[in-house]
């Protein structure tokens, strides 16, 4: 069954976007008080279990001057991988456990880096949500593939009218969210062929408003986070729609086994608002677990269960550590 949503809200705030663009933080958004889908949703969170075995605590870099961190990823070894904005560093950078730099790369490949992700096999993919390029590396930073996506506009205002996420299909087909001009699904084999494209803008099922990531559950269904339509939406590997969820503003996803889980936040409050990593079973479409969070954008969850976030430009990125 759908479930309907509100119409869609206005994009990041002035404020927010100006500040991801000059690699400064933002201001805290002022939050307005809560309409009847938030009071919906806040009860929901209550009602689910708080995953209290994992603490929040500042991911960083000694000795690296970051800019906004997008994006966080790791790979098995728990090697972790940061995706940021700064000109003070490399876009890519490899860090272990505590965070020395173990390599980094990718300086002048980029307009506006977005997502970074591990495919099964360990190599590192980059999407750019300006020029629309999704970028695979081995771990070391070869480029072993470059996806022109193309069919962004031009001008690109303000530097966010491309590609946003990419997720890796068991037959080794990519799927790749492209939001920021466009409200697409496009598919493409492992060799980097095109083979389709689906979906459109607006609200109903099928329609998006700002496709900002995409994961493949072990389900095999394609989910995408319809950034500000407050929803993620399900569906086959055709495009067929499936079904939905509404649990707010979700800006990341990450599969994980049985579950997927959401980097989210109330609708109706403004981008960087204090919301949630949301654990959803993905069979029932219950909350099986959660944990708060101050802002969000980009997540993962580690080999170990430990979580990733990158959340914006108003924070450092996070690490979510299991207690030793």
């Amino acid at each position: 069954m759908r479930i309907l949503v509100a119409p869609p809200v206005a994009l990041a705030a002035t404020l927010a976007v100006a500040a991801a663009q000059a690699q400064i933080p933002a201001q805290p958004p002022a939050q307005k008080p809560p309409d009847a889908a938030e009071t919906t949703l806040r009860a929901m969170v209550k009602a689910a279990p708080e995953i209290t075995a994992l603490a929040a605590s500042a991911l960083t870099v000694p000795g690296v001057e970051l800019g906004m961190v997008s994006w966080v990823t790791s790979a098995k070894d728990g090697t972790v991988y940061l995706l940021q904005r700064g000109d003070k560093a490399d876009p890519v950078i490899a860090i272990d456990r505590a965070g020395t730099v173990l390599r980094s790369w990718g300086r002048g490949r980029y307009v506006m880096p977005h997502a970074i992700r591990v495919d099964p096999q360990g190599n590192v993919w980059t999407t750019d949500a300006a020029s629309s390029h999704v970028i695979k590396y081995s771990s070391t930073g070869q480029v072993l593939l470059d996806i022109a996506v193309g069919g962004q506009p031009s001008p690109c205002r303000n530097n966010f009218c491309g590609t946003t996420d990419i997720a890796f299909a068991a037959d080794g087909h990519l799927f790749i969210s492209d939001g920021y001009a466009n409200a697409r699904i496009l598919e493409y084999g492992a060799d980097g062929r095109k083979l389709r494209e689906w979906g459109a803008a607006g609200t109903g099922p099928g329609q998006f408003v700002l496709p900002h990531s995409i994961q493949i559950g072990a389900d095999g269904l394609v989910y995408v986070a319809d950034r500000e339509n407050g929803r993620v939406q399900r569906f086959d590997r055709t495009g067929k729609y499936v079904g939905e969820w509404v649990y707010g503003k979700t800006f990341g996803l990450k599969a994980d086994g049985a579950f997927m889980w959401l980097a989210t936040q109330p609708l109706q409050q403004a981008n960087l608002s204090p919301g949630w990593l949301m654990k959803v079973d993905t069979k029932t479409g219950q909350i099986a677990g959660w944990v708060p969070s101050a802002g969000n954008h980009g997540m993962d969850v580690m080999a170990n269960g430990e979580l990733l976030l990158g959340p914006g430009p108003s924070l450092v990125p996070q690490w979510y550590r299991r207690a030793r």
